[in-house]
């Protein structure tokens, strides 16, 4: 069930408190990886695209994986479509996905209606020499990708967008911390990455 009220303070307003984490076992690094930024977003949320540009230039930056995550928020016109949209760009290559999340987020302010969304779609497919299909999701895999990962960010405790976490491979203490001031992103990793360098590197069983 949706408090749509509480989503609407937390869109608008940063996170008074930090998430009251319930099921903290996703968060975790991918193998192979000490630290990593953890995401949960929305596409058409105005704070996810204002910071979209600081976490990439983070990723890039320190060279750690970027995890992101959907968790479209229920009163938004056209959120989960474009999350499913993304999942379909992923599908052709994870770069290329990433690509069009980015490109969204830059051209937010530009989209404002699913036909709107469905144009820019087909115009990003068309610039990578794809074709955007009509029926984007006839099986309803992609859907059922999205609704996973909300209801994965429901177990953890998500209650805004976009909620932003640094994890690492940790063996002893909390192996993530929430991020609700961005301006202290880079200090927060260069803590994380000074936290881990002894760790055992974590890999695919």
């Amino acid at each position: 069930m949706f408090i749509v009220g509480a989503y609407l303070r937390a869109q608008w307003a940063p996170a008074p408190t930090l998430t009251q984490v319930h099921d903290p076992a996703a968060l975790r690094p991918p193998p192979g990886a000490r630290v990593a930024i953890y995401e949960f977003e929305d596409m058409e949320c105005p704070n996810c695209a204002q910071v979209n540009p600081l976490l990439k230039q983070a990723a890039e930056k320190y060279n750690i994986p970027w995890i992101r995550h959907d968790f479209p928020l229920p009163f938004h016109v056209w959120s989960f479509q474009a999350a499913v949209d993304a999942r379909w760009f992923d599908t052709k290559s994870k770069k290329i996905g990433d690509e069009f999340r980015n490109s969204v987020f830059a051209n937010q302010s530009s989209i404002q209606t699913p036909e709107q969304l469905r144009a820019f779609a087909e115009n990003f497919a068309t610039q990578h020499k794809l074709i955007f299909p009509f029926v984007v999701d006839p099986m309803g895999k992609l859907t059922a990708a999205v609704k996973a990962d909300h209801a994965l960010g429901e177990r953890i405790g998500i209650d805004h967008t976009p909620t932003i976490w640094i994890v690492t491979n940790r063996t002893n203490g909390v192996p993530y911390v929430e991020v609700p001031d961005t301006t202290k992103l880079y200090v927060i990793i260069d803590q994380a990455l000074a936290d881990t360098a002894n760790e055992p590197t974590r890999h695919a069983k």
